[in-house]
């Protein structure tokens, strides 16, 4: 008896591999078949090297020959397994590494202690570069301590959806001219955030990439306090152009300022610092305008700047209507007139000015791999 070929083939058409839906020689499983006299030979490939699923391929191809060919066959099945270019799943703690479109500079705003006013600089510099006839937005990457909504009065809002080249997106939630994004607005007053880090940079993957942020000249990143996980999924997120970092003038908070000027300075790491700013820098009483009290010391981020050689940004008083605009949702810089206005304006512009001057003299900043969350001394450029 000889075998033809092609009804070897005509039969093997009418079963398929489990998991699949077309038939065996559709599929590509089938890579070979000879034939010699009444002798088969069938070369399978199959992706998955499941044991129950070769048996089963092996005794399909048999008993199809058998009851279909020829029921004497001597028939001889040769499987290899080779399975698919595995697709990465994604890290939460790898976010995706690259620019958001429409948003030319992206300012990272951090501390390395709590406490110091790193929140509501960075919601004044938002309004001043507004006001300066920029398009700016907020990412509140706080994401234990967001606190925008508040200073904004925007706390029951919700950002709302819309469609972007065929895909849902959320639409940030605007005040005083800024778009912003925090994880406030979906978590309730009274509800404590107790993620583990690669939760938290879970959500802020979706509050960079799955938002519609449009044309931003500045994105203001408020960072959380210290210099952990958090920070690390940020500068792998996104290409930072640059940092400013808060502090008040004690020597405590110095020396933690020192440290996160030191993280963003890893060779590692690169993001240029753009300077210091001095919240806080000194008391002055409304019924004494033109009076300077040092109450936390005088001059100590200056001396900081000098010695870490960065720029000092500004000196933000220590005045009651600043701690009032942020409680009641009116950031203080839109006070006309005064001297917080001009203490802030004066820091828009010099952010503006190192902004300006980084992007001119040195090249465009790289999203940082994080291979491991164990250290600073574990990332690496992309």
């Amino acid at each position: 008896m000889k075998i033809d070929r092609k009804e070897v083939l005509k039969a093997l058409e009418t079963i398929t591999v489990a998991g699949e839906g077309k038939n065996m020689v559709e599929s590509g499983a089938v890579q070979n078949v000879i034939t010699f006299g009444d002798e088969v030979v069938v070369d399978l490939l199959l992706t998955t090297p499941a044991l129950h699923i070769k048996k089963r391929a092996e005794v399909d191809v048999m008993k199809t020959i058998h009851d279909l060919v020829y029921e004497k066959a001597k028939v001889k099945v040769n499987i290899k397994v080779e399975a698919p270019p595995k697709e990465e799943t994604p890290n939460p703690n790898q976010i995706k590494g690259k620019p958001i479109p429409g948003i030319t500079n992206i300012v990272a705003v951090a501390s390395g202690k709590g406490g110091v006013g790193k929140s509501t600089v960075t919601a004044n510099l938002a309004v001043t570069l507004s006001n300066m006839g920029f398009k700016v937005g907020i990412l509140d990457a706080d994401v234990y301590g967001p606190s925008m909504p508040i200073m904004f009065d925007v706390e029951q809002a919700k950002p709302t959806s819309v469609e972007v080249d065929g895909k849902s997106k959320m639409k940030p939630v605007s005040s005083y001219g800024v778009e912003m994004l925090s994880l406030g607005f979906f978590t309730q007053p009274d509800q404590a955030v107790i993620w583990r880090g690669p939760m938290a940079a879970k959500a802020l993957n979706q509050m960079i990439f799955e938002a519609h942020w449009g044309e931003l000249d500045f994105m203001l990143v408020d960072l959380p306090p210290g210099t952990g996980d958090i920070h690390l999924s940020i500068m792998q997120s996104l290409p930072i152009t640059g940092a400013v970092v808060v502090s008040t003038p004690q020597a405590v908070a110095l020396a933690d300022a020192k440290k996160g000027v030191a993280m963003f300075n890893n060779e590692n790491i690169n993001v240029p610092v753009l300077g210091i700013v001095e919240n806080m820098a000194y008391f002055t009483p409304d019924e004494l305008p033109n009076n300077k009290y040092y109450i936390f010391g005088q001059d100590g981020a200056k001396s900081l700047a000098s010695d870490l050689n960065v720029p000092l940004l500004g000196e933000i008083p220590l005045v009651q209507s600043i701690r009032e605009a942020g409680d009641f949702g009116r950031p203080a810089a839109l006070q006309n007139n005064t001297p917080t206005e001009q203490a802030f304006i004066k820091l828009a512009q010099n952010v503006v000015a190192q902004v300006v001057e980084r992007n001119e003299t040195l090249p465009p900043s790289e999203a940082v791999k994080i291979t491991t969350m164990a250290g600073c001394s574990a990332v690496k450029k992309k």
